[in-house]
């Protein structure tokens, strides 16, 4: 079955590839073992150096790289290279780090010396998502690369252009052939790829439902995995916070790439004296909002990233109204070709609508009004979900007070969730387990193992 490229704007296809076949598949991951032996006693100042040329590669590629996810996905020009350079800062911070969180530990104990140290386990395997196509890969390859292992990767099949270029600007930075490579297969060669011998660990970055298979699959074959999967982040606003800025912000937070994030505010839990005005004035700035072709300047919002998708949204919306939610704005898709669902927001949302009870992933905001703390805790707590979400008030320690009630793998106060090299990133409940990024992401495929001399 051919894997397409199909532009959400247009819904005509750009390319088409022929799926990877099984003896490609195993000469891949044969050539990621083989690769493993010799890249695994490398420097860190040899992996350092290609790892900044690899951030200077993507810098100078920024505009023809965001072109391509506008292509491929709807992304924006402006946040496609906001995301490559954001890849490229991680490049960079892994190629400067790396060998100091990687570093022996010493652990004291009577008559003897111990220490723990840190080593590389083999190939690991990432199934990657279509919605940041090329950071969710470089968060995980920067820090593969640079702690002595090698990557394969799955990328989700409406992205292979974007799948191929990655592997392509490793090989350009100068990585040898197989310490990082890409396979265009579907889903039903997962298994395989999980159970053989040479791949060590898996992570996937996707759908609760995709997680748990996968991480079925590595149980099975014990294999270690990290999960990074879906949210319905919280953004609770108090009657004391700056709600203009927190409007903005929300609508910020709602709408990166259209919506189409696990870790975009979703569920706005608004106290009730101040949910008139701060709905009014988130939209307000939803309706400022540009929707059009990705590729034109001045444009905030693009299609959805498939068809599919878009009809997915109209009926979560459509059940979120037959059961009592109200449309502000927006509520369905435009009557124009490609992907699109107009910016949309909902009030009356209570426990029962998908609204409340679904991650909604597009551009639908949420609002649920709340008599108190206790209730707004209560509310953002009740989730299946947790990976992120913010709190906003002008009273920073009560605002933290809240967030540590708050569960969930990173939470915000006056401040959008937002993923950062230096910040350790993962969810709780549904949304998955382990962590990404900082020192905690370089050491979850690792072999943390204790050496005790008497």
């Amino acid at each position: 079955m051919p894997i397409q490229s199909i532009n959400p704007y247009t819904n005509k296809v750009i390319k088409s590839f022929e799926e990877d076949s099984e003896d490609k598949v195993n000469q891949v991951v044969e050539l990621a073992g083989d690769t493993f032996r010799f890249w695994k006693k490398t420097t860190f100042t040899h992996r350092s150096e290609l790892m900044r040329k690899t951030a200077k590669i993507l810098r100078a590629k920024a505009q023809v790289l965001a072109k391509l996810m506008a292509q491929e996905m709807g992304k924006p020009l402006k946040e496609g290279i906001e995301e490559i350079n954001k890849c490229a800062l991680t490049c960079d911070y892994y190629a400067d780090n790396a060998e100091k969180f990687l570093q022996d530990e010493v652990i004291q104990a009577e008559g003897t010396k111990n220490l723990l140290i840190y080593q590389p386990i083999g190939a690991i395997l990432a199934i990657m998502p279509w919605n940041f196509p090329f950071w969710q890969v470089f968060r995980f390859a920067a820090p593969t690369l640079m702690a002595g292992n090698v990557g394969l990767l799955k990328h989700a099949s409406n992205v292979p252009q974007c799948a191929m270029a990655i592997e392509s600007i490793f090989l350009e930075a100068g990585f040898p052939q197989g310490v990082f490579q890409t396979l265009l297969v579907g889903s039903d060669k997962v298994e395989k790829l999980i159970a053989h011998d040479y791949v060590q660990a898996v992570t996937l970055t996707g759908s609760e439902a995709a997680g748990s298979k996968v991480a079925a699959l590595a149980g099975k074959y014990i294999k270690k995995s990290v999960m990074e999967l879906g949210g319905s982040d919280p953004f609770i606003v108090l009657p004391d916070a700056d709600l203009d800025y927190a409007a903005q912000m929300a609508v910020k937070g709602r709408m990166i790439n259209t919506g189409q994030s696990c870790i975009c505010a979703k569920r706005f839990i608004v106290f009730q004296n101040v949910a008139d005005k701060f709905t009014q004035l988130m939209t307000n700035y939803m309706l400022k909002l540009k929707m059009g072709n990705p590729l034109e300047e001045g444009v905030d919002y693009g299609p959805m990233a498939r068809q599919d998708l878009a009809n997915e949204l109209v009926d979560q919306v459509k059940r979120s109204v037959d059961k009592g939610a109200v449309i502000v704005t927006g509520g369905g898709r435009p009557v124009r070709e490609g992907a699109f669902f107009n910016a949309t927001i909902l009030t009356n949302v209570r426990p029962g609508t998908p609204a409340y009870e679904e991650e909604m992933f597009g551009p639908v905001a949420a609002i649920i009004t709340v008599r108190d703390e206790e209730e707004a805790i209560a509310i953002a707590n009740d989730s299946r979900y947790g990976l992120g979400g913010s709190v906003w008030t002008k009273d920073l320690k009560k605002g933290e007070a809240i967030a540590r009630k708050i569960e969930s793998g990173f939470v915000t106060v006056n401040d959008i969730v937002k993923s950062d090299p230096r910040l350790p990133f993962g969810g709780i409940k549904k949304s998955g387990y382990g962590r990404e990024l900082s020192h905690l992401g370089i050491r979850e495929f690792m072999n943390i193992k204790t050496l005790r001399i008497k």
